[in-house]
């Protein structure tokens, strides 16, 4: 029986194990998450990124403490990916959980305990998913240099 997997979701795969692109993947998964009329599933991958992307560049300013966005934004894709299966979409949905959950760990006492920016990868356990993704890496380009804002019009509400 063959899966086939939604486009965008294969691309937010790309730009999070290959590029790091944690801005990207916001972009088409928040893209695919309004097409498929806000599935929490796709909101909680895509709160990942963009936790990840508001640690990574990350400053603390009066006005917007990006450390205290990437906690609230990580602390919310793990409320919402909580109640999914291990294995989801093809992926380790457990292991992206506990992940996540070391992330959260760790941000709670960054001001005690700094540490620096890591990556996270999405293991893919679905054989077909790996291949389409490996190949879509092939035809998806890198943005280089990466996106640090929305450029894509009017963001939907």
């Amino acid at each position: 029986m063959s899966t086939e997997f939604e486009p965008l979701y294969v691309a937010y795969l790309v730009y999070f194990n290959r590029d790091r692109d944690y801005f990207e993947c916001h972009e088409v998964l928040e893209e695919l998450w309004l097409d498929k009329g806000r599935e929490p599933v796709y909101q909680g991958l895509l709160q990942v990124a963009v936790g990840l992307y508001h640690f990574r560049n990350g400053t603390i300013h009066p006005t917007y403490n990006k450390l205290s966005g990437a906690l609230k934004m990580l602390q919310s894709s793990y409320r919402k990916l909580a109640s999914y299966p291990p294995q989801m979409l093809g992926i380790n949905m457990q292991k992206l959980l506990d992940d996540v959950q070391l992330y959260i760990q760790k941000l709670e006492r960054y001001d005690e305990e700094p540490f620096t920016f890591y990556d996270l990868d999405i293991q893919i356990v679905d054989p077909q998913l790996r291949q389409v993704v490996e190949e879509a890496s092939h035809t998806i380009p890198v943005n280089t240099p990466q996106r640090t804002g929305y450029e894509r019009g009017p963001k939907a509400k």
